[in-house]
């Protein structure tokens, strides 16, 4: 019963067809397997053959019994549905088939139970594919393959038989031809012509067995290249969804069922090799396309599983792993090393063969491909690569380093057991930006994002279109917003709006921009009218702002988000005084500011916005407690109070420190109110951009009060332990030096550096 225990594992993991092949529900029902598994595998069936009617009374017995076990099981099982099943397939059973039919078609299911456990063995992830997604099509094309391959070598097994046997009846037959006497016993005419027409029957069975044995090899290759084509294209979609995932698609990264895809298809082809070899005459056409197909299977089952940085900073460590699919089918030996080299963009294009002109120095560019028994998983991890140096190519016009795209190449050559030659392996990977400097960054991405999102499958690397219309650019921008803040909040219509207005300079247009084409320029070369910065630059400073410090409040729909003040205006126009939203900043790089419904001096209404808060300010104080300390916003838009939808944000009041210092506290103070409660000194004010850099002391480093905040102590002239006009003064920490290969890159737009705004104050 040890076979059956084997397939039961294996049956939750098959397809349905598969199973229906294996045990066809009207001449031998699964039921009939499994009931009388033991009995089954403890007889005899290999003999048995349709043609060898001596066996009849042999398979007669077996077949009685098979009928008599079957109904003494129902007869003792204690559930009347099963009882009453296993009765009706009893006499099913009786009527379908002749005994010598029966032991064949017993002896060709445990041939095929027994194949399908020994691939099983041999690519033993079948049990961990994807259940119950395993039954997909292209699975239970590799099953319906596997199957076909057993009917090829149980018609090679049959025709095997029949030689024998003929070979037989032709040596009888030249022994009744010479002497008329054969052991004693006189040969009549008659059974002479008896052995021979048994002989041209064999030999008609046998020639008709080798003609559907030829059919049956050209079938199986038919199947197996379209099988494989599906699995490349398979392979191809995982890399595609892999790229895409970096603009926030979703991507499934397990690479088990193709690796368990890709065996299987490797099996089959081996074993179609040896059917045709046995054949013993060629058959250059199969032979060929068998050879072909197994060159493209080896060369096309390198995967870069764990993709490199798409933007990497020259002199900087990153890793990268590639994953061989046929990893448990490398020939033992000499161990298989994988080397990589970094590629411009026309030596991708010429993947045919490996570039000898080199565009960059690598370091730690080897790996040793490694197999995992655990995991049964075959890989080269280079963990410490690094970009020595980069060799650029000449641009043209505007066109800026961080708009070059580059890849780096794998490769290796690997032998396959069972094999003779080896081949010659290769892969690249996505392709990535070269920067040598930090303030690269945000164009770099820029243009990772651009060729993530809008270049074509099967595309020449790595071109993309100049012009997308705004439905896919949104897309992108909405799938990036999401997937880059974690969370499950998406833009709305109006900031969808919004953006548009904004990447189209169109403030005032109301219809549709869905059809409207942007261009890359629009998108990350040409700055915003009016701003020192792109449309890109301003919408991953507040996508930043957003993942660092304002996760939950957008999560929870706290934040208005992109909306222009014609829009912002539109809807508080009618609020009561002290509503208010929070959007982000117009004008500022990540930044986001309060909107807010305030009187005028006539007693009339008018909409004000707080100076944007950036990632310095809310650093220092977050921005629930920042919301609670202004006392003129009150109602967040529509009508929520301010205090029951930001209570969990507030911070708890720090206790008093020890040692006898007295309790300092910061408050965000706006207008009128901040200039009523400031008692400092021209002298202590916070230096503006202009001074140079100067900062306070230690003690105030990092925490130059912003416009807008207060720090309230009850003893101004000692609580920070200095006099109030004798803070000592230090340089602030410098940036780093800019390299000369990027003076090409946009300017960092003003507000870099904190700027202040009249009417805030410090108080001491």
């Amino acid at each position: 019963m040890t076979q059956w225990l084997h397939m039961s594992h294996m049956l939750p993991f098959l397809p349905d067809q598969t199973i229906n092949n294996l045990y066809p529900p009207t001449t031998f029902p699964i039921e009939v397997r499994h009931f009388l598994a033991e009995w089954i595998e403890s007889q005899r069936w290999e003999d048995f053959t349709l043609e060898n009617v001596e066996q009849e009374s042999q398979a007669r017995v077996l077949f009685d019994q098979a009928i008599s076990t079957l109904q003494t099981i129902a007869q003792q099982n204690s559930s009347v549905v099963d009882r009453m099943k296993l009765m009706q397939i009893s006499k099913k059973l009786a009527v379908c088939h002749q005994p010598l039919q029966f032991a064949v078609m017993v002896k060709n299911m445990l041939r095929n139970e027994n194949a399908m456990i020994n691939m099983q063995a041999q690519t033993p992830n079948i049990q961990h594919c994807t259940p119950p997604e395993v039954s997909s099509p292209s699975m239970q094309d590799v099953d319906h393959l596997v199957l076909k391959v057993l009917d090829i070598q149980n018609t090679r097994q049959t025709m095997h038989q029949l030689q024998e046997e003929l070979n037989w009846e032709k040596h009888n037959c030249e022994a009744f031809q010479g002497p008329h006497q054969h052991n004693g016993l006189d040969k009549t005419m008659a059974e002479i012509q008896k052995v021979q027409s048994k002989i041209q029957q064999l030999d008609f069975n046998l020639n008709s067995m080798a003609k559907k044995r030829f059919q049956l090899l050209k079938e199986c290759v038919d199947c197996l290249d379209q099988c494989q084509s599906r699995f490349i294209s398979r392979l191809k979609l995982w890399r595609w969804e892999q790229h895409k995932a970096t603009i926030g698609h979703p991507f499934d990264d397990n690479l088990n069922p193709l690796q368990t895809w890709c065996e299987q298809l490797l099996g089959v082809n081996g074993k179609l090799r040896q059917e045709l070899m046995l054949i013993g005459e060629p058959i250059p056409e199969l032979q060929e396309r068998l050879r072909q197909l197994l060159q493209v299977l080896i060369q096309s089952s390198l995967v870069v599983e764990k993709q490199p940085p798409q933007v990497i900073k020259t002199q900087s460590k990153f890793s990268t792993t590639v994953r061989y699919l046929l990893g448990e089918k490398i020939a033992p030996g000499k161990p298989v090393v994988l080397k990589a080299q970094i590629i411009n963009e026309s030596q991708a294009r010429n993947q045919g063969s490996i570039p000898g002109d080199t565009v960059g120095e690598l370091l730690n560019n080897t790996a040793i491909l490694e197999h995992n028994t655990a995991s049964k998983n075959t890989c080269a991890t280079f963990r410490n690569m690094s970009i020595k140096k980069i060799k650029r190519a000449d641009r043209k016009g505007t066109e800026s380093v961080t708009e070059e795209k580059f890849a780096l190449l794998f490769s290796t050559e690997i032998t396959i057991t069972g094999c003779d030659t080896p081949y010659r392996i290769q892969m690249i990977s996505l392709p990535l930006v070269v920067i040598v400097h930090g303030s690269q960054d945000n164009n770099a991405l820029a243009t990772i994002i651009w060729d993530c999102a809008f270049c074509e499958p099967d595309r020449v690397p790595f071109v993309v279109p100049e012009y997308v219309p705004w439905r896919m650019m949104y897309s992108t921008l909405n799938s990036k917003f999401t997937s880059e803040v974690q969370t499950k909040h998406h833009l709305d219509k109006c900031n969808q709006h919004f953006l548009a207005q904004k990447i189209f300079d169109k403030p005032d247009y109301n219809g549709d921009f869905s059809n409207m084409m942007v261009s890359w320029a629009q998108f990350n070369k040409e700055v915003l009218p009016g701003r020192m910065f792109t449309f890109w630059q301003w919408f991953e400073g507040a996508m930043e702002l957003t993942k660092k410090h304002l996760k939950t409040y957008w999560s929870e729909k706290l934040i208005f988000g992109f909306i222009g003040k014609q829009h912002l205006h539109l809807i508080l126009k009618d609020k009561p005084n002290g509503t208010f939203l929070l959007r982000f900043s117009d004008s500022e790089i990540g930044g986001i500011t309060i909107a807010y419904v305030s009187t005028t001096d006539n007693g009339g209404l008018k909409i004000q916005n707080i100076q944007p808060f950036a990632k310095r300010d809310l650093e220092i104080r977050s921005l629930g407690d920042r919301i609670r300390d202004i006392s003129e916003i009150t109602h967040l838009y529509p009508n929520r109070p301010k205090h029951d939808v930001f209570q969990k944000f507030y911070t708890e009041p720090q206790a008093s420190p020890t040692g006898g210092y007295i309790p300092v506290s910061l408050h965000t103070k706006v207008g009128t109110e901040a200039a009523s409660t400031s008692h400092l000194s021209p002298s202590t004010v916070c230096p503006s951009p202009s001074m140079a850099g100067v900062c306070p002391s230690p003690s105030m480093a990092g925490v130059c009060p912003s416009p807008s905040m207060t720090v309230v102590s009850e003893n101004s002239s000692s609580a920070l332990g200095y006099p109030l006009n004798q803070f000592p003064q230090q340089q602030c920490d410098q940036p780093e030096a800019i390299p000369p290969d990027i003076m090409d890159v946009v300017a960092s737009p003003e507000g870099s550096l904190p700027e202040l705004s009249t009417g805030n104050n410090m108080d001491l």
